[in-house]
């Protein structure tokens, strides 16, 4: 049974407009209730005493769906973090975000930048927010700068690639859960997630409470974790 306390567990929160659709709601609706569902899932994780939590939730491929959804996702970013902050700084919750900051609207990034400068030295746990984000594009991200340390191709090793990851200083996944059914990992994590055990709930992210969570930790818990043995 794995040491909780130093657990890394990521999500995949997926199903927001399937779950809108399926109450006849719009689609925007959706992803205000993932929003708020998001909010009280981290709030469960680092009760238990978690140390890292990771979660996709705005991927590089987003930027395709149309432009209302988009700029209402912005905007719900946004809100979310100068409504959530003060209470996840108060629970002692550092808060990094994992993605590419180009082409990321000023204002978003104002309190991107805000967030992670004010929750730095807070200790109870690490939610990673994976925003703006691609597993392939942090890999070419992280070679890129790589190259422009000159280091030479012979010389690059898997803990320099490592090093060089979006916050690096965030360890490998443990554990990925993944909801409405859908049973792909979609680049979440890629550099970090080659020994992640994997969980698959058929709940739409919204329905997927605090107990569904502790249930998915629990499964984890009492896995026989191999590497590769």
């Amino acid at each position: 049974m794995s040491d909780i306390s130093s657990l890394h567990i990521g999500i995949i929160l997926d199903g927001n407009r399937r779950w809108a659709k399926a109450h006849n709601l719009p689609s925007l609706e959706g992803h205000r209730a993932g929003a708020e569902n998001f909010k009280n899932v981290v709030h469960a994780a680092f009760d238990r005493g978690i140390a890292y939590l990771s979660a996709f939730i705005f991927s590089t491929e987003n930027w395709s769906r149309t432009d209302e959804e988009v700029g209402y996702l912005m905007n719900l970013v946004t809100k979310a973090f100068e409504e959530y902050l003060a209470e996840f700084h108060e629970r002692g919750i550092k808060i990094v975000i994992l993605g590419r900051r180009q082409g990321i609207r000023k204002k978003v990034l104002d309190v991107i930048l805000k967030t992670e400068e004010k929750t730095k030295n807070n200790k109870k746990g690490t939610l990673a927010l994976c925003f703006n984000y691609g597993g392939h594009q942090e890999i070419v991200d992280a070679f890129n700068t790589i190259k422009s340390n000159e280091i030479m191709d012979h010389d690059i090793t898997s803990e320099i690639v490592r090093k060089n990851l979006y916050h690096p200083e965030v360890p490998d996944v443990d554990f990925i859960i993944r909801t409405s059914g859908e049973m792909r990992t979609s680049g979440f994590m890629l550099a970090r997630s080659a020994y992640a055990e994997l969980y698959f709930s058929d709940k739409m992210w919204p329905d997927f409470t605090k107990k569904d969570f502790n249930d998915a930790v629990d499964n984890f818990l009492n896995r026989d974790r191999r590497f590769g043995e």
